[in-house]
C-alpha cells in the first residue's frame, strides 16, 4: 500500500456517526466497531452523549460490537461517557499506534479486516485503522461545520493535505456516502 493510501478512508459518510446505519454495516460485513469519542460521538466540551448517539448506540449494538477508543487521557470523561453507553474503552490510545486497537478487536474476537475504525480524523482514526487492516470509516465532526472549520484547523488542514498535496480526494475507497442516502 503506498503510504498516502494510509491516510484515505474506506468510506467517508457526509454525515455525523448516526448515519452509519445496519444496512451500511451489513453492506460492508462489518461485525465490529471501533468508536473514537471526541467529537465523534460527543462534542469535545461535553460529557453526556446526546439522546440521539444513545439511541443509535443502542440500534447497532444489535448488530455489531462495539468499543471507545480514545485518545483523550481523562479516565473520568471517557469512562463515564462509555458506562452511559454501557461500552468497553480504552482512553489515552496514542493513536495513530495499533498497540490499543489491537487490544480491542481481539477482544471482539473478529478479524481486523471486518471491525471498522469510525472516527473524524485522518491522521489519528484513519491512519491508525488502515495500520491495522481494519475498515476505515470517516464521519463529520459532532460539531457545526461552520465552527469545526474555524475552531478545528488541524482537522481542516488534514483535509486540505488528503486532498491537494497528496493527490487523491476524500472521498473513500469505497464510495462517499450522503446525509440523503
Amino acid at each position: 500500500m503506498f503510504w498516502a493510501e494510509f491516510l484515505q478512508p474506506d468510506l467517508v459518510l457526509e454525515n455525523t456517526v448516526i448515519g452509519l446505519t445496519p444496512e451500511l454495516l451489513q453492506r460492508y460485513q462489518l461485525k465490529g466497531l471501533v468508536l473514537d469519542v471526541d467529537e465523534t460521538l460527543v462534542p469535545l466540551k461535553e460529557r453526556e452523549v446526546s439522546p440521539e448517539v444513545a439511541e443509535w448506540v443502542g440500534q447497532i449494538r444489535q448488530i455489531a460490537s462495539l468499543w471507545l477508543v480514545s485518545n483523550n487521557i481523562s479516565e473520568t470523561r471517557i469512562g463515564g461517557i462509555a458506562k452511559s453507553l454501557q461500552l468497553p474503552y480504552i482512553c489515552s490510545a496514542g493513536k495513530p499506534s495499533r498497540r490499543k486497537l489491537r487490544a480491542a478487536i481481539a477482544s471482539m474476537g473478529f478479524p481486523a479486516d471486518r471491525v471498522a475504525m469510525v472516527g473524524d480524523r485522518l491522521i489519528t482514526d484513519a491512519l491508525a485503522g488502515n495500520r491495522m487492516g481494519m475498515f476505515t470509516i470517516l464521519v463529520e465532526p459532532m460539531v457545526d461545520p461552520a465552527i469545526a472549520a474555524r475552531s478545528y484547523p488541524l482537522r481542516t488542514l488534514e483535509v486540505r493535505l488528503t486532498q491537494g498535496l497528496l493527490g487523491f480526494p476524500l472521498t473513500g475507497k469505497q464510495q462517499n456516502v450522503r446525509k440523503d442516502s
